[in-house]
C-alpha cells in the first residue's frame, strides 16, 4: 500500500510563498499524474494543479501564475510553490498520484494534508 505524507505547509503574511511536498513511500513501479488538492472548511475539495508523467500541467484560473507544481521521480516526490498567497488560498493541502506497483494502475489513497493559513 503506498502512503503520502504531505509536509511544508504553515502561517504566512498575505503575498508570501510556501513550498509544500509530498512524499509517497511503499512498492512505486511508476509514478503518472500527481496532483495538489485542496479543501477549505465548509467547502469541497478541489484541484490546484496536476502534472503527468510527460510534465504538462495543469492549473485553475484561481491560481494559474502563482503556483507551480513539480516533481522529482527519483525521490517519489512531487513539489507545489505557491507565491502571492492570499487569505482565500487557506485551507488544508493534499495531494494524490496514481501509480502502478506491477499491476493496474492505481490511485493512492488521501494523506493527512498540510494546512496552509493566509493571515495578516
Amino acid at each position: 500500500q503506498v502512503q503520502l505524507v504531505e509536509s511544508g505547509g504553515g502561517l504566512v503574511q498575505p503575498g508570501g510563498s510556501l513550498r509544500l511536498s509530498c512524499a509517497a513511500s511503499g512498492t512505486i513501479f511508476s509514478i503518472y499524474d500527481m496532483g495538489w488538492y485542496r479543501q477549505a472548511p465548509g467547502k469541497l475539495r478541489e484541484l490546484v494543479a496536476h502534472i503527468v508523467s510527460a510534465g504538462n500541467t495543469y492549473y485553475p484560473a484561481s491560481v494559474k501564475g502563482r503556483f507551480t507544481i513539480s516533481r522529482d521521480n527519483a525521490k517519489n516526490t512531487a513539489y507545489l510553490q505557491m507565491n502571492n498567497l492570499q487569505p482565500e488560498d487557506t485551507a488544508a493541502y493534499y495531494c494524490q498520484i496514481t501509480y502502478s506497483a506491477g499491476g493496474p494502475t492505481r490511485s493512492t489513497p488521501w494523506g493527512q494534508g498540510t494546512q496552509v493559513t493566509v493571515s495578516s
